[in-house]
Order: structure tokens, then sequence, then C-alpha cells
């Protein structure tokens, strides 16, 4: 299976898992194949597109790096070639330099030796000749079907318990109603059903984990959480998008002011588990 939709592949794999990664286009990881169940929990969106001021950009589905705050002219940037690779024993890095923004893209994956665990650390250069203000996004698109839970309580603030301690952001296609949102005690559970209007929520979340269960797996993620920097979104570190094709779990680093040749990183882990 060396080609997705028309698109040449390469593969990193361990008795674990298969991972799979677009030579061409991206960067974008588009198979994570447990090998105990044999089906891919990325999402396969080939014919998924956004428009944008320059050209329609194909999202293909799968593992892909942008930078916040969203905007059509510096986000929906097309990125069917130009990648470079550079592989090492279970590891790639998928290199990009975006057209427009100036904006060089990296993401280095390191799959374990032998468990079903990756390491995935994103990174942006400005190229440009002048300051700019961004945060990496880690974007992972996942097949239908499942739930994502998202924590969002934090530390108690004060030895009170009189000032608040979680912030929930909700986009303007969001609407509390829906029946995929489910606020659950200590976290938020949606559900990724086959629903054509789009559901989006963000939160700060302090856990520094995030999930997303599907049959008899659960995949996480984990990063570092920052909460005491600025973020994109109202403060947003953690972000869940779904309609009626996929399912996103995003993470976001920090603001920063990312001076000409300087660069930025945000490093998530991913583990996948079965059921006992």
């Amino acid at each position: 299976m060396n080609e997705y939709y028309g698109q040449p592949t390469g593969r990193i794999e361990n008795d674990a898992l298969i991972l799979d990664y677009l030579l061409e286009a991206g960067p974008r990881l588009v198979r994570l194949i447990p090998r105990v169940s044999g089906d891919n929990l990325l999402a396969e969106t080939p014919d998924f597109t956004l428009e944008s001021p320059h050209r329609t950009l194909r999202l293909w589905g799968g593992h892909r790096l942008w930078h916040a705050p969203e905007s059509a002219a510096r986000t929906y940037i097309p990125d069917s070639t130009g990648v470079r690779t550079t592989t090492c024993h279970l590891g790639v890095t998928l290199s990009y330099d975006e057209p427009y923004t100036g904006i060089g893209k990296e993401l280095e994956v390191i799959v374990h030796p032998t468990e079903a665990r990756v390491q995935l650390n994103h990174r942006l250069t400005n190229q440009g000749l002048w300051p700019v203000e961004l945060a990496p996004w880690a974007i992972t698109q996942l097949r239908p079907g499942g739930t994502a839970v998202l924590p969002v309580s934090g530390p108690q603030k004060d030895d009170e318990g009189l000032l608040p301690d979680r912030l929930i952001a909700l986009w303007p296609y969001s609407h509390w109603d829906d029946s995929r949102f489910r606020p659950n005690g200590d976290t938020i559970e949606i559900d990724a059903l086959p629903v054509g209007r789009p559901f989006k929520i963000g939160t700060m979340n302090r856990a520094g984990w995030m999930a997303y269960r599907y049959n008899d797996l659960t995949f996480t993620k984990r990063w570092h959480p920052q909460p005491a920097q600025p973020h994109a979104d109202f403060g947003c570190n953690a972000e869940i998008y779904t309609n009626d094709s996929h399912l996103e779990l995003e993470t976001l680093g920090p603001l920063s002011r990312l001076e000409p040749g300087g660069t930025v990183e945000h490093v998530e882990e991913w583990e996948i588990q079965v059921a006992s």
C-alpha cells in the first residue's frame, strides 16, 4: 500500500502500528493503523476542500500542521506539492515552505520501537523579513463513529473556591443544544456522528491530554500545557471540531511573536490503547 488516493506515500511501522505519510503533499500523516484492529483511525477525506484567496486547498485527511489564528488568506495555503522528506530508523521529517506567508513547516515523527506510541515535533520557522504573531496548531482528523473526550476542569485558583477555573469557547456555527455535545462532570464528550452541521468547541486544557474512543480502542494525545502564556481563540490550547465526515482533535501552542529566522516548536505524544 504505497499510495493514498493517487498520492505516493512512505511508511513507518513496528509490531504495534503502521503509520503512512504523503511524500509530495502536506506535511500530512494519512494512516494510523493499530495492528490489533487493522483499521485506519485517521479520517480519509481526499475530496474535502477549502476555498482560499490563493487556490483550492485539499485537506486529504489525517494529521496536519497549521498556524493560528485561523484566516483563509494565511491558513488555507495549498500544499499539494513541495514536501521534502528526511527518513531515519522509525522516523521521518516532513518539511514544507509555505508560499505567501513565508512560514516554514516541519513535522518530525518518531515511532516507538515496540509500542503503539508516536512522538510528533511540530516546528514553524519565520522565513520572512518581519516578525509574525502565530501559534503552532496540530490537527488530527479521525474517522467518524467514535467519541472525543475533552478534560475541562483545572486546578482550583483560590483557597475559597470562589473564582472561575474553566472557560469554554464556541464557534459561530456551534449550538449548545447539539446532540453530539455532552458535558459530563470534569470532561466534555463529543460524538462523531453523521450530522451535516459542523460543531466546534475549545478550552484551556490544563490536564494536557485529550482522547478519542473508537470501538475498543482509545487514541490519546498528550502535550505540555502552558496556561500562563497567551493563546489564540479566547485562550484555547485544545479544540474539537466535527462534521459529517470526520472529527478533529486539535492542540495549540502559545501565541508568540516570531522574529525573522526564529523557530517555535509544539510537541505531541500519541498513544493507542486497547480496552481490557
